[in-house]
């Protein structure tokens, strides 16, 4: 086993309820050399007192009160504080096996550019639970195996070949504190890719555990983060933008051009996203919703540039709507969604 030193981060606001669990989880790790930075981000609740109370009683976890500014000047606050030589971000609801530090840090090298992914359990509040493997074959990928084997795959397919979490990651810290100038804090939803996109293009090795679902990730059905987001195209497309400069700086210019189709494709993928959104979570304003998206400019010259491949029966309707807005086929998404989801 190595010894590297692990910060691991965790972002808290207002989950008194599921922290302990969290912490707790931390604490039972078998690795012995790390930190645990709770990062209590404004918390209204007793998160940070109970922040406090763990780091009293543990010399291992160091917490931060800052005043509330979202998840991502939450874990770059984490990460700029942290002493670790690789970083390791937990979300404050959900919790890992004990197993899970040790077994992922054998795969490190001492590398300032590596990354080490693993899998993840979805556990859902009714006491399922789903196992979600990385496309990516398991296997260590360096610098040519990244150029032919990851970086084409990294962005415009339906499924992901590798999954853009900060969670379920040990990760260089210096990748990390080089790469998060991208994130900007006003994207809420897909935040990491802002800097996992990076990262991954930085990294010089990158290490895919082989089905190892040490990560619990807290599916919770009643939350806003899976409800209806009124601005999630504005969102989507500030995502789509950060990608592309992330790739006019990151990628060589022979294939830089690839890469930048690739994200339009990505985007495509992301549309399909906003339109269900839109004709799922918003009853009244659906119809008009979906016609201002459909008929942007940006979203109109991408889609007719831009073919993608659609397996999912799902997203094939969605995909129709796209590139075919009509009250008809607007209408047949709205009603597949009530039927769906019940209503």
């Amino acid at each position: 086993m190595s010894d590297y030193k692990i910060s691991v981060i965790v972002p808290v606001y207002n989950k008194e309820n599921y922290l302990s669990r969290c912490v707790d989880s931390l604490l039972g790790q078998t690795y012995e050399n790390l930190e645990i930075l709770l990062v209590d981000d404004g918390s209204t609740d007793e998160s940070g007192k109970l922040c406090d109370r763990y780091a009293a009683a543990n010399n291992k976890i160091k917490v931060i009160h800052k005043e509330n500014g979202g998840l991502i000047s939450a874990w770059k606050r984490g990460a700029a504080e942290s002493s670790g030589e690789y970083l390791c971000f937990v979300d404050s609801d959900d919790w890992v096996d004990g197993a899970m530090l040790g077994e992922m840090s054998g795969y490190l090298t001492g590398s300032p550019y590596e990354m080490v992914a693993s899998d993840y359990l979805i556990e859902k509040d009714d006491g399922s639970s789903k196992a979600v493997y990385q496309e990516l074959p398991p296997g260590i990928y360096e610098e040519k195996a990244l150029e032919e084997q990851v970086y084409p795959r990294l962005l415009g397919q339906e499924h992901r070949m590798v999954n853009f979490s900060r969670c379920m990651k040990l990760i260089s810290r210096k990748l990390i504190l080089e790469n998060q100038k991208y994130s900007n804090e006003k994207v809420r939803m897909g935040e990491d890719v802002t800097v996992i996109l990076p990262a991954l293009l930085s990294c010089k090795r990158l290490a895919v555990m082989d089905h190892k679902t040490y990560y619990h990730y807290f599916y919770e059905t009643a939350s806003m983060v899976h409800g209806y987001d009124k601005g999630m195209y504005d969102n989507l497309l500030l995502l789509w933008q950060i990608m592309k400069q992330v790739i006019m700086e990151k990628v060589p210019g022979d294939k830089r051009s690839d890469m930048q189709k690739k994200a339009d494709q990505e985007f495509i993928f992301l549309l399909l996203l906003a339109l269900k959104n839109e004709a799922r979570g918003n009853p009244k304003g659906y119809y008009s919703a979906i016609k201002r998206i459909c008929r942007e400019e940006a979203v109109q010259t991408v889609v007719a540039a831009t073919q993608v491949e659609v397996k999912d029966q799902a997203n094939k309707l969605l995909y129709l709507v796209l590139r075919h807005p009509s009250a008809f086929t607007i209408r047949l998404l709205r009603l597949a969604m009530i039927i769906y989801y019940k209503g």
